[in-house]
């Protein structure tokens, strides 16, 4: 009788399967399986069978880094291969402080390691401590310095070393620690009063068999263990010795942002008595930061194996994304490129692109600190220099249609919208460098929403934010490093106003398509009226439509209508899937993005022929400009209303029952102007027949910025 192979783990497949094999047997040829009593000693052998498979599914599942899910089990699988999870981290603040009420005749002070300050955040009390006690001179009765406190209690485990007792473990009994606290002293037995401090490694290359040094690695519930040298490679222990660690329990990223402390450690003289008259002043330099939480699993997963290909030397770009998050833990996410991949090519160089935990930009000092760091494992020939992450931002005009019959209240709908976009904009597929947005799972989030919801016509559009430099003559480049939709002849780019030298008023970008070729020319034109624009220069630099690239000529920026000197600079991508290259962070702005919602009259069966059915274009470009509509007749000051949810501040007539319009008289072309940015109903001011996709929100950035 052959046996019945399982191949899947539903229940129905297995007591199928049984069923089978027992009709196989003669006996049960023409037995009712499913009327008789044996029907239960199927189910249960199927239910057993099922439970078996399923476990045995997910032992194999655990036992790949890829697969597993427990962190128990993924922490064990680097482990094997030399990886150890980054901590939990501090919140660290750096302050001064100004102690007096000290006697003129002592030298100097000390303060113990431990608590030394309290901060009130959010309504909550968080505490701050010194890893390590610290020393000051004191002249004339009074001491300054400087500190780095760190969030969290310091706490202190000891153990005595049994070499009797096998496989002795020193494991520290609390987790949330932050292993760069971490203090190990040795002494030789309890009596003793000298303590010798070992350092902590991650690599035994050049370790003797007298070096003191120790290592840790992750073990169950987020604990950490400390691991000691055999001889051969650092000292080993004996019989008797005292060993204490000292370390930092902390709230991780809970301790960012107090800016004020106050002071509850004590003052010591150099004979370590207490000073009760001492008076101590904190004053803040660097607010916490830096705080955060233990390493993910995801996090782990990505990062273990590609610091084992790096094998500790920094030899391809991959080498150094895996190896600059252990060498820096605040990076959030890095990225690295070789200098061959650049047009033109520099040959022998790496760049690299880094975003910290807290903020956009590492600074000039972390960048020259790592450069150090990287010399150790960098290989001769090849340069490493950092460069500042760039901004691409991806904006949605989305049309949502609803059945009325199933919502009441369509701002309730369009907010759970909103919320549902934010929440993706915050998934780990963007806001990375190398991230990707999906258009097809963005549609399907805003479908997903609610069961009123019938379709949505999403168009894409990104940006990037010009950070321009006022009253320079200098020239910009701003790589989106992705494909330019340019079907329309004219006005594929778009920018917000901003003023030059030389010209009257507000002026804006634009592109004209080269007849027959992948590039444009940039053109800088004025707004006359609703209609016309006056061409103020037809050479302001070029657009590569493939490369995804503009090049501004030297200009001499001297205002921006927009704040901080930004000038927002829009294009539609020829792929709605869009991808963060090299240095570009990309991130979803849901707070430029249009959320419209319309009346499905269809589906609500209110018009089921479908004649009064709002149809909205997929390809619809919208204004001839970004943001503010400003006439060359016009000043800034003169808002006048809205027009397709953007400030307008031309001309305009009033018609008979008070309706503005644009315009100083009424045409074919007039567009009313809105008062309120809820009620706008989006209409096309471009004097182009020609349409092309596009949506309605973007940004832009620059060389010298986002």
């Amino acid at each position: 009788m052959a046996l019945n192979q399982f191949t899947n783990l539903n229940f129905e497949d297995i007591k199928t399967s049984i069923k089978d094999y027992l009709r196989q047997n003669s006996n049960f040829s023409d037995f009712d399986f499913e009327g008789s009593n044996l029907s239960v000693l199927i189910n249960t052998l199927a239910y057993n069978t099922y439970i078996t498979a399923y476990n045995t599914n997910m032992v194999a599942n655990e036992s790949f880094i890829d697969s597993a899910t427990l962190r128990e089990n993924v922490v064990s699988l680097a482990r094997n291969i030399g990886y150890v999870p980054r901590s939990k981290r501090a919140a660290v603040s750096t302050i001064s402080i100004n102690i007096t009420g000290i006697s003129t005749t002592n030298t100097s002070i000390s303060i113990d390691e431990g608590v030394i300050a309290n901060s009130g955040l959010n309504g909550i009390n968080y505490t701050y401590s010194l890893p390590q006690r610290v020393t000051a001179a004191s002249n004339f009765g009074q001491s300054t310095g400087f500190l780095q406190i760190y969030q969290g209690q310091l706490l202190e485990k000891q153990w005595s070393v049994n070499l009797s007792q096998a496989n002795q473990r020193y494991i520290l009994p609390n987790d949330s620690i932050d292993t760069s606290t971490l203090r190990v002293y040795i002494k030789e037995d309890a009596s003793s009063t000298i303590e010798t401090e070992f350092k902590e490694i991650n690599s035994i290359v050049g370790i003797t068999s007298t070096s003191n040094t120790f290592l840790i690695q992750e073990t169950s519930d987020e604990k950490y263990e400390l691991l000691f040298g055999d001889g051969i490679f650092g000292k080993k222990l004996e019989s008797n010795n005292v060993i204490r660690a000292t370390y930092i329990k902390t709230d991780g990223k809970e301790g960012n942002g107090a800016s004020s402390f106050n002071f509850v450690g004590a003052v010591k003289d150099e004979n370590g008595a207490l000073i009760p008259t001492a008076v101590a002043r904190l004053r803040v330099l660097t607010p916490s930061e830096n705080g955060d939480d233990i390493e993910s699993v995801q996090s782990i997963r990505n990062y273990a194996p590609r610091r084992f290909a790096a094998q500790n030397r920094a030899v391809t770009a991959t080498d150094y994304e895996a190896l600059l998050p252990s060498i820096y833990p605040n990076i959030e996410s890095v990225s690295a490129y070789g200098g061959e991949d650049l047009n033109p090519p520099q040959y022998g160089r790496v760049f690299i692109a880094a975003k910290p935990r807290n903020g956009n930009f590492l600074a000039e000092s972390t960048k020259t600190n790592l450069l150090k760091s990287l010399k150790s494992y960098s290989v001769a020939g090849i340069v490493p220099s950092f460069i500042d992450l760039k901004f691409l931002y991806v904006e949605l005009d989305s049309y949502i249609y609803y059945n009325t019959n199933f919502v009441g209240d369509s701002n309730s709908l369009r907010s759970k919208i909103t919320d549902s976009v934010e929440q993706y904009s915050k998934s780990g597929e963007l806001n990375k460098f190398g991230g990707r947005f999906k258009y097809s799972k963005m549609t399907s989030i805003i479908d997903g929403v609610d069961d009123s919801i019938t379709s949505n016509i999403t168009n894409v559009l990104i940006r990037r934010n010009l950070k321009s430099m006022i009253n320079v003559f200098t020239q910009y480049e701003l790589c989106f490093d992705n494909q330019f939709y340019h079907e329309l002849d004219s006005y594929n780019i778009k920018s917000t106003g901003f003023g030059v030298s030389g010209v009257d008023g507000t002026v804006y970008i634009a592109d004209k398509v080269v007849e027959g070729s992948n590039i444009g020319n940039l053109f800088l034109f004025k707004i006359t009226d609703d209609v016309d624009v006056e061409i103020v220069s037809t050479n302001f630099g070029t657009v590569d439509y493939t490369k995804g690239e503009v090049i501004i000529n030297t200009v001499n920026i001297t205002s921006t209508l927009l704040p901080e000197n930004i000038i927002e600079i829009q294009a539609v991508p020829l792929s709605n899937d869009v991808l963060g290259r090299k240095e570009l962070f990309l991130q979803l702005s849901t707070e430029k993005s249009n959320f419209t919602m319309r009346q499905d009259l269809i589906s609500s069966g209110a018009n089921v022929s479908g004649t009064r059915f709002d149809v909205q274009s997929s390809y619809s470009n919208g204004n001839k400009v970004r943001g503010a509509i400003v006439t060359s007749s016009s000043g800034v000051g003169r808002l006048v209303g809205y027009v397709n949810g953007q400030p307008y501040y031309g001309e305009f007539h009033t018609m008979t029952d008070g309706t503005k319009m644009t315009g100083s008289s009424h045409s074919v072309n007039s567009v009313q102007i809105r008062d309120n940015l809820t009620t706008i109903t989006p209409v096309n001011t471009s004097s182009t027949t020609t349409s092309s996709s596009s949506s309605t929100s973007s940004s832009s950035s620059s060389s010298s910025g986002y």
